[in-house]
């Protein structure tokens, strides 16, 4: 039986810190069946996390602060690898790879007359693979920008493997720094499947509630709850180019971080501050609901959305999702018996295993690629002496 033990590595634009998933696999392609050993969210500390918030702006970042993160993020996913493993109890030895998605720094989906389309993911595999003693795969998005595509989502690979749904179609709808949505048409293929971001899902929200209360998110939506939609910063917000664009399409906090949110408070800073969260909360709804509506419902109504994610935790955010695509079902990737919060890492092992199968596993529907491609750069654990 082929069966291999993997670690999946996922840290994303939030910054909420390293999501590591201990999974068994089986199979491989269409065949992958996947179970979850253990799961755990290693925290940032503050001083990493406002590093990495530093590292991603033009503004602020510069080439030492760069260099020395992405070795201290390969010894942080190295001992989150390790904690896991101890936690399930599970040998370190036996491990048989580790993928890392890295932390991304930066991302340029579409070429300009300035900057060529590229992006950059840190925390060094050498780092992780050393520490481990153990493979690592990293740098999964770069070969589908090489091959033409924008390098994301690469989700909706493992997406398909574990939800697709014969007599449904089904929307993975994750809502983390950025939202995005992966559809699976009922009786598709690979081939059928699209994929996009559909804008911000907690990145604004979270940066308004780190300015007015210190605080990482906003707890299931409470101060969202509390406060009152303004509608006319709600058709500003709407009105965002990113929005409307056509799949495919990718973003983050080039287009939605820390400026977005400095601009909110300079022109919209007389609104209360609940206000603020609470349309900022509408807006990632809203957004969501209307790329639905425009280049999704058009192919076909999706009869369930299924949620992950920070936003999974949003009450608030799911309330207006239930008003705003009544036709849809709503429900979230734990009632299928996968963690929301775990489903990216998990993705990451999934698409560690069909690299070392040898096995393409973007999806050019998602990422407009011109052809599929195998995903990943292998770093070979150091201490394994059978290659030499």
């Amino acid at each position: 039986m082929n069966e291999k033990f993997i670690v999946g590595l996922m840290s994303g634009t939030s910054v909420d810190g390293i999501d590591v998933a201990l999974t068994r696999i089986t199979g491989k392609g269409i065949d992958t069946k996947v179970e979850v050993l253990a799961f755990e969210t290693v925290e940032f500390s503050e001083k990493m996390r406002q590093n990495i918030f530093k590292a991603m702006s033009p503004e602020l970042s510069n080439t030492p602060l760069v260099c020395s993160l992405n070795f201290e993020l390969g010894y942080a996913y190295a001992d989150a690898v390790k904690r896991v493993c101890n936690k399930a109890g599970f040998n370190l030895e036996n491990l048989d790879a580790i993928g890392s998605h890295g932390q991304t720094i930066y991302h340029i989906p579409n070429a300009s007359s300035e900057w060529i389309a590229s992006t950059l993911q840190i925390g060094e595999p050498a780092v992780i693979a050393y520490e481990t003693k153990t493979d690592v795969v990293s740098n999964f998005r770069v070969m589908d920008m090489a091959a033409g595509g924008q390098g994301a989502p690469l989700v909706p690979y493992a997406d398909f493997l574990l939800f697709r749904n014969p007599n449904r179609t089904v929307a993975l709808q994750n809502i983390g720094g950025v939202a995005n949505v992966t559809v699976i048409p009922n009786r598709s293929s690979l081939q059928d499947v699209y994929a996009f971001d559909t804008g911000p899902g907690n990145m604004i929200i979270d940066g308004l509630v780190k300015h007015f209360y210190g605080l990482d998110y906003d707890p299931n939506g409470k101060f969202a709850n509390e406060g009152k939609v303004s509608e006319p910063l709600l058709v500003e917000m709407m009105s965002e180019a990113f929005i409307t664009q056509k799949p495919p399409k990718t973003t983050g906090r080039e287009d939605f971080g820390q400026a977005y949110v400095e601009h909110l408070l300079k022109d919209w800073g007389h609104l209360k501050p609940n206000d603020l969260i609470a349309t900022a909360t509408k807006f990632t709804a809203q957004s969501i609901a209307y790329n639905y509506e425009t280049f999704i419902y058009p192919n076909g109504i999706v009869d369930e959305m299924i949620i992950s994610g920070g936003g999974k935790h949003n009450q608030t955010m799911l309330n207006w999702l239930k008003e705003l695509l009544p036709k849809t079902e709503i429900k979230t990737s734990d009632d299928y018996g996968i963690s929301s919060d775990a489903k990216e890492a998990i993705a990451f092992a999934v698409l560690t295993n069909e690299m070392l199968n040898g096995i393409p596993a973007n999806v050019p529907g998602a990422t407009g690629a011109k052809r599929q491609v195998v995903l990943g750069n292998l770093t070979p654990n150091p201490w394994n002496t059978k290659r030499v």
